[in-house]
């Protein structure tokens, strides 16, 4: 016979040997025992829970001829039957490649049959959620009044894709993701079973990785047996996870958390060059963070939400002691933010590289706090890396000197007044609204406001931003007459023409305004 893979070899046969869904198993052994069998059951949960298993344990134990305490006894020849798939009256549809209506108004006319050997006939149908729309109608009427000897029970990992009038036809049982320590102890029971040894650590490493599937634990498992003829040690499990280990990413971390992007860089060429890929220590280090950050608020529990020892939660303590809590934020927002972009980088190491010198270097990122820039630059002043400030010293009297000439300057531009507060919400609007003139809006400078315009300057490096702008004068002048709530233009001068303007009439003005809309402002120079 061809070797069997440990998940199924090793697949519950009794609600009792189902591990880590406790108030399910409770549930349905009460239903079988007291006879009071719901015609549609509806399992949810995420992969490798037990979904199915509990389907094919529930349709042998309310067909079993000498049911014990809920559980299927195994030896009658219904049961026999039904574990060996020889019998008809269970049948197991993949909805996934029987999605269409055809499939379903088949199981229709087949429901309307009675069971050749069992009490009841039962339908698992797996993945109920890719059935299509037109397949779930044909559902609805039969699932909503079965023959009395049917029963369905339909096992997804999406219920909110199925529609509410077939949700609300089941009894819904969610399963819940299976605990480190429950998978940890079934493995061992699969070891003793098969006679093989793995260490605690090992076993622990694999838990971690299954992510609470107990179907992806045993399969994990089964590739490390395969590894080595002699026991599991934790240093294979990693390998063969391709994971660096809990005391690893302490070290990481604690370099993360000193800002020491050198040995943050040292340590990630330490775990590259044991075969671990990018990705996984980023969600690693992910996890990690996460304990770090958890640390700091559930205080005693934190074994029990990170699974984890004393020792490790200790470890977890003193480093949310050291670490600030925006650094930890960011931090485990910046690995967030690189673990998709490593599926599709040319080089994911990169990727991982640029994450940890980034969370070490706080003074150099736009979204750090002003602590944490505090912080790193104490840090640097303490580890030397930047001198203190020397106190100034004390300054001698000063001799009497001849005071020099005062060399002949060109005179100051006269003071712009402050611009009102209209003038700056129009602006911000402006730039709000359209990027592409956000340069040069910054490059004019306010000089005053007389109540009908307002006068900006330009320096004549920037004349290109204000002949941009002169073809946005309608958009401008139309800005500011709804900020300033009266008609209000806007006149651009360029640098060193501002004194000449002063001095013109209105009338002159206007004149000039006109000249500058035929001719445009750089063929214009005002002069006294």
């Amino acid at each position: 016979m061809s070797y069997q893979a440990l998940y199924r070899a090793w697949r519950p046969r009794t609600f009792s040997e189902i591990y880590g869904q406790d108030a399910i198993v409770r549930t349905l052994k009460r239903q079988v025992a007291t006879g009071r069998i719901g015609h549609a059951y509806l399992f949810t949960g995420t992969r490798g829970t037990g979904k199915t298993t509990a389907a094919r344990v529930l349709s042998r134990a309310i067909n079993c001829l000498d049911p014990r305490d809920g559980d299927p006894c195994g030896a009658c020849e219904i049961c026999r039957a039904l574990e060996q798939e020889t019998s008809m009256d269970v049948l197991e549809i993949d909805a996934a490649s029987n999605s269409g209506v055809d499939k379903i108004r088949d199981l229709r006319e087949m429901v309307k049959y009675p069971p050749s050997l069992t009490k009841y006939k039962v339908y698992i149908i797996d993945e109920v959620h890719m059935l299509s729309r037109d397949a779930f109608n044909a559902l609805l009427k039969t699932l909503e009044e079965p023959p009395s000897h049917a029963v369905f029970i339909l096992a997804t990992t999406e219920p909110q894709m199925l529609p509410a009038t077939i949700l609300s036809r089941c009894q819904r049982f969610d399963f819940r993701r299976i605990p480190g320590e429950i998978i940890v102890e079934r493995m061992m029971v699969v070891l003793g079973g098969i006679g093989r040894a793995a260490s605690e650590e090992a076993l622990y490493e694999i838990a971690r990785a299954s992510e609470g599937a107990m179907r992806d634990a045993l399969s994990l498992l089964d590739v490390c047996l395969s590894y080595t003829e002699g026991e599991v040690t934790a240093q294979l499990a990693r390998e063969v996870l391709g994971t660096a280990g809990r005391a690893v990413e302490f070290e990481f971390t604690d370099a993360l958390i000193d800002g020491d992007a050198g040995a943050a860089l040292m340590k990630i060429d330490e775990v590259m060059r044991r075969g671990s890929d990018p990705q996984v220590f980023i969600r690693d280090t992910v996890g990690h963070l996460r304990g770090v950050l958890l640390a700091k608020s559930v205080g005693d529990r934190l074994e029990d939400i990170l699974e984890v020892t004393a020792e490790d939660a200790a470890r977890f303590r003193e480093q949310a002691e050291r670490a600030n809590p925006d650094a930890l934020s960011r931090m485990l927002e910046l690995f967030m933010r690189a673990d998709p972009d490593t599926r599709w980088a040319a080089n994911p190491r990169t990727i991982l590289e640029l994450a940890a010198v980034r969370a070490c270097r706080p003074d150099r990122e736009a979204d750090a706090s002003v602590g944490e820039r505090l912080e790193r630059v104490e840090k640097m002043i303490e580890s030397g890396a930047v001198a203190r400030p020397a106190p100034a010293p004390e300054a001698a009297p000063a001799k009497p000197e001849k005071p020099p000439k005062p060399a002949a300057r060109k005179p100051a531009p006269a003071p712009a007044e402050a611009p009102p507060q209209a003038w700056l919400d129009a602006m911000e609007k402006l730039k709000a609204e359209n990027p592409s003139i956000r340069a040069p809006l910054d490059s004019m400078r306010f000089l005053r406001f007389d109540g009908s315009a307002v006068i900006v300057e330009f320096s004549r490096k920037q004349m290109m931003h204000m002949r941009v702008l002169e073809r946005k004068q309608a958009m401008l002048d139309g800005a500011l007459t709804e900020a300033f709530g009266a008609p209000v233009r806007l006149n651009m001068l360029l640098e060193g023409s501002a004194e000449a303007e002063k001095k013109l009439s209105s009338a002159a003005k206007d004149v000039i305004n006109q000249s500058y809309d035929v001719f445009g402002r750089d063929k214009i120079e005002l002069v006294d």
